[in-house]
């Protein structure tokens, strides 16, 4: 099979594309025929080397997928052949063919494209184990999501608004990103590079919030918990602006402030399985009546991995880019598994 392949961390131009051999399943996973694969903010980082795959996981990027099942392994009933699926895998998914838990596929939402299926999974399973099992977000709560037109970004709004009647701000760092971030549901972005914790009061009658979704952490951290309500939460995704702080432990004790982070790829495949049960019960109904919605900033070659790898770098993107692995089916509607 074709995989992207670096020998070497740096910029877009280190990828390569090589010949691979096939992976084969396990007894409890799928091979995937990948058709479009998502190319995520990780993906940069693990091309950089500043983002290791685990051990136990391919060395090859991507980390969501849609496709055909290809092969099912001995103890899989869940799936059959040909059934169509995106799924959230652990690495492998820049490639023809990729292996999956069984329990981290899910059915393609109806109507939906091979190329958004792809856009899926790893910005939901991100927003969802961050905002709804690690911040506990309550029905009619306040939320900021810094990165409001990254995936996960327009995954949480959309979560926050849809499923717990939150209060929703949001940062970006342009007029036309911050247009769409209202436009799927925030109450008010503001630009990031500015005052936007004076503008968060400003616009919640200087209450603050009760969540807050962060990637970049650093020197702003102490910021983002002078900003929380008492029992406020702050969670973090990554640290791109540094991975260290200086907070005031006492404000945070006397507060009840919670700081959390998280990584889900070195997570168990059962505790994103659960994860995966609970989007396709709550989120995908959500999906295929367009009360939420996926954007695709651009779909890309495969063989133009580089190019996708640029628009990340140079921030460019709102919503998600995807790789058309497989050109002449990637934005092909696929008909609906049969049981």
């Amino acid at each position: 099979m074709q995989a992207v392949f670096f020998e070497v961390p740096g910029g877009p131009d280190v990828l390569q594309i090589v010949e691979q051999p096939c992976p084969r399943p396990g007894a409890s996973e799928v091979l995937i025929r990948v058709l479009a694969a998502g190319v995520n903010r990780p993906d940069v980082q693990q091309r950089r080397g500043l983002y290791p795959a685990p051990s136990d996981a391919s060395p090859i990027m991507g980390l969501d997928v849609a496709g055909i099942v290809e092969t099912v392994g001995d103890c899989v009933d869940m799936l059959r052949v040909g059934d169509a699926v995106c799924a959230l895998v652990n690495g492998g998914g820049y490639a023809e063919y990729c292996v999956v838990p069984a329990v981290q596929c899910m059915p393609i939402p109806r109507g939906f494209s091979f190329v958004q299926a792809a856009s899926l999974p790893e910005v939901f399973f991100t927003a969802w184990n961050n905002l709804i099992w690690l911040a506990r977000l309550e029905t009619e709560e306040t939320l900021l999501i810094h990165g409001g037109t990254s995936g996960v970004g327009m995954a949480g709004i959309q979560i926050a608004r849809r499923l717990r009647n939150a209060t929703v701000y949001a940062t970006a760092g342009s007029e036309e990103k911050r247009a769409v971030c209202t436009a799927i549901g925030a109450h008010a972005a503001v630009d990031y590079r500015g005052a936007w914790d004076d503008e968060i009061r400003a616009v919640s009658a200087g209450e603050g919030v009760d969540v807050i979704l962060d990637g970049q952490a650093g020197p702003d951290t102490q910021r983002q918990l002078d900003l929380l309500r008492n029992d406020g939460r702050l969670v973090f995704i990554a640290s791109h602006q540094g991975p260290t702080a200086v907070v005031d432990i006492r404000a945070v004790v006397r507060r009840r402030l919670t700081i959390t982070g998280s990584t889900l790829r070195p997570r168990p495949a059962s505790y994103k399985g659960r994860i995966a049960r609970e989007l396709v019960e709550q989120v995908w109904p959500l999906l295929e009546d367009g009360r939420i919605v996926t954007r695709i900033h651009e779909v890309v070659p495969f063989r133009h991995v580089q190019a996708a790898h640029r628009i990340l770098d140079e921030n460019r993107q709102i919503g998600k880019v995807v790789l058309a692995v497989d050109p002449a089916l990637a934005e092909t509607i696929p008909l609906p598994n049969k049981r």
